[in-house]
């Protein structure tokens, strides 16, 4: 096949196209459920052809390829060029596979990404900024990213991620709001679609006997009250205020106890110093999350008053609600602490009252609420609206 050959095919294959475009994130089960799932649901759930495209650093980039392309066989995985303040040059690559796929849309999970697609897009592109919270403000906050150059040009690119695109994806509701202060957006472009369960989730069931064969697999009586830790310990995760909130609870009761379902951590092993018989720590594969959540009885986020957390939709909290678990968390922790009131579903902790074992007829409510809430399925609509208002504005 000659060279037309090939540009017709991929003139074929092409048509309405869309690239959905991650720079500098690494395989991870954050990655797993809101990326390579959301790839897969819209594949599989709406009229048009998606393509995962994903630059990634070039430490272990094989390694982290392969682990990508084996959950998302058709996914295109390039290395970044070095040093993130280099994020520019990545156009030349991502430039070539405009070139040769044409897509019609590009959606660009982060600020750089969507800048990469300004800079490689024709005039025919869509380019759809998915939002995934306040960049500047986290970058600053919490020390995210070190180089000066990028620090000084951060709020302007996001600036410009908001108000320039085409569309736009927010993570909650308070990230809308944020965008509406800050930047001065005032667009109506734009749709609210939270992080969202993984399938395991959606498959784990609740049943007295799952329950006590968890509990009893961990070591932890019927009448255990078990508090659980899911996830990553950075820095906006506010490990002081968490062991301030806890601390006085494992004294209170040997009955009380923690898990950190999380790798191993200095700031664990302090706690795990002081109640040695009442805590636990060890990590296990996503698909074996939802196994070990089911045993506890109330899933822990408690962060610090900031930005970034105020506008934040950690996926943590879908997945402690479909496991049955009440969530104990923050005041102002995004869209979700005011959710947690009116679904009666968990408790701000500063007002925690009485500990109790939850019932069974308790989780099943509970899980029937982070289905109903935080399934893919529950954001048909949304996308439905974001690919309309694309396809209208490519017509136009």
């Amino acid at each position: 096949m000659g060279w037309q050959g090939h540009r017709a095919y991929f003139k074929y294959y092409c048509e309405f196209l869309i690239f959905y475009l991650t720079f500098n994130d690494l395989p991870s089960g954050i990655f797993s459920s809101q990326v390579i799932d959301v790839v897969k649901f819209l594949q599989n759930n709406f009229d048009q052809k998606i393509k995962l495209v994903s630059f990634i650093s070039l430490r272990g980039f094989l390694k982290n390829r392969r682990t990508i392309k084996n959950e998302l066989s058709d996914a295109i995985v390039l290395p970044m060029f070095p040093r993130l303040s280099n994020w520019r040059l990545n156009q030349h690559t991502l430039r070539i596979l405009c070139f040769l796929f044409q897509p019609k849309k590009i959606i660009a999970r982060s600020v750089l990404a969507t800048h990469l697609a300004f800079l490689t897009k024709n005039k025919e592109t869509k380019v759809v900024y998915d939002g995934r919270g306040a960049i500047a403000a986290e970058w600053k906050e919490y020390g995210v990213v070190k180089d000066d150059i990028l620090l000084n040009e951060i709020v302007e690119l996001e600036r410009q991620a908001i108000l320039k695109s085409d569309f736009r994806i927010a993570v909650s509701s308070q990230l809308l709001k944020y965008w509406q202060t800050e930047y001065k957006y005032e667009g109506q472009n734009h749709v609210v679609i939270p992080c969202t369960l993984n399938p395991v989730f959606e498959q784990q069931n609740i049943t007295d006997e799952i329950i006590l064969n968890a509990r009893k697999n961990l070591g932890y009586e019927k009448d255990d009250i078990v508090f659980v830790y899911s996830g990553s310990l950075a820095g906006w995760q506010s490990f002081d205020l968490l062991y301030q909130f806890i601390q006085p609870i494992l004294k209170k009761s040997s009955k009380n106890k923690l898990l950190f379902l999380s790798g191993k951590d200095k700031n664990i092993d302090r706690i795990k110093t002081e109640f040695s018989s009442q805590v636990n720590n060890f990590s296990v594969s996503v698909n074996e999350v939802p196994k070990v959540l089911v045993a506890a009885d109330y899933g822990l986020m408690i962060r610090q008053q900031s930005i970034t957390n105020r506008v934040a939709s950690p996926v943590k909290f879908a997945e402690y609600l479909a496991c049955g678990l009440e969530v104990v968390l923050s005041e102002q922790l995004g869209d979700y602490s005011r959710f947690v009131e009116e679904n009666n579903c968990g408790l701000i902790y500063s007002k925690i009252g009485e500990l109790t074992v939850k019932s069974l007829e308790d989780r099943i409510r509970i899980r029937g609420t982070a289905i109903f809430n935080y399934s893919k399925s529950a954001y048909v609509s949304n996308y439905s609206i974001l690919f309309k208002s694309i396809v209208n504005s490519i017509h136009d």
